[in-house]
């Protein structure tokens, strides 16, 4: 099992420590860009896949670790577009 295979899986388990890292790592593997509008966006971050796919994520500050609601947000639209 990859790297991101491993990532994936742990993921999908929904570990209440997963990392903004982890998630950008995910995202990068599976084709998506980050965009963060320069430099007035703030922690907005958006991760964009051939135009039309878009995760958008509050980066996690002062710490790394992303809520809950995020990790879900993140595993629901990865299964809806069919990469996970």
């Amino acid at each position: 099992m990859s790297k991101i295979e491993k990532a994936i899986e742990r993921l999908k388990s929904k570990p209440k420590d997963f990392t903004y890292d982890e998630a950008k790592m995910i995202l990068t593997s599976l084709g998506f860009i980050e965009d963060n509008k320069g430099k007035t966006s703030g922690s907005r971050i958006k991760f964009i896949k051939n135009g039309y796919a878009k995760i958008e994520l509050h980066k996690p500050h002062p710490g790394n670790i992303l809520k809950s609601y995020q990790i879900k947000d993140i595993i629901e639209k990865l299964e809806k577009g069919g990469l996970i």
